[in-house]
């Protein structure tokens, strides 16, 4: 067990904790972006490359925009589907899909964004992205918005009498997967389901950092 990596995670949690306190959006919006730059700037566990970290000086994050948060319901009416994804460090994780969350038809970014579950100890919710915009503006093979194991987590609501729910999906904190920066890492990457054609300006946006 890597105690680097524990704090790494145990930081992140808390980040995002602030985040979900914060009331403003986008005040939460800038505490989150200043915490991330924190931690791949400083901590030994950052997926920056050591020779990246020098000249590393913030991620490229687009400006904050209200027109990219829903809250919205996670609907279970799917298929059932599972997936099995080498990574690097935790060998095969499996994911479930558990539901799909319909972004509006008439806004800025509309289509559906399948909501995985991961299947082995703990679980948690896992809500990848590709935009219309991968390969050029955004990390080519999707970005992350919700990833509940590793602390990535926005709020949602849940009836503990039913078991359904909502999700905060705000694209605006669409983040880069480690495998973004160190090609020695293998990461879940966003499924057909979890494409959308139009482009999404919002979140960390690629090449990973500023000269």
């Amino acid at each position: 067990m890597s105690l680097t990596l524990l704090d790494w995670r145990r930081s992140v949690a808390a980040l995002y904790a602030a985040v979900r306190a914060e009331p403003d959006p986008a005040a939460g919006h800038a505490l989150w972006r200043a915490g991330r730059d924190d931690l791949l700037a400083r901590h030994p566990s950052s997926p920056l490359l050591p020779e990246d970290r020098a000249a590393f000086t913030g991620a490229r994050v687009a400006p904050y925009d209200p027109a990219l948060r829903f809250d919205l319901e996670v609907d279970p009416d799917v298929e059932p589907h599972r997936l099995e994804v080498p990574t690097a460090t935790d060998g095969v994780v499996p994911f479930e899909r558990v539901g799909v969350l319909h972004l509006p038809a008439d806004g800025p970014v509309p289509g559906d964004l399948d909501v995985w579950w991961l299947d082995s100890y703990g679980g948690g919710a896992f809500v990848p992205v590709k935009d219309g915009l991968a390969g050029r503006e955004t990390y080519g093979a999707g970005r992350y918005l919700i990833d509940t194991v590793k602390g990535a987590d926005l709020g949602g609501e849940v009836d503990l009498g039913t078991g359904r729910g909502t999700l905060v999906v705000d694209l605006n904190f669409a983040y880069n997967p480690s495998c973004a920066y160190d090609p020695a890492w293998m990461c879940p990457l966003a499924q057909p389901g979890n494409t959308l054609a139009a482009p999404v300006r919002g979140g960390e946006l690629y090449p990973v950092r500023v000269d």
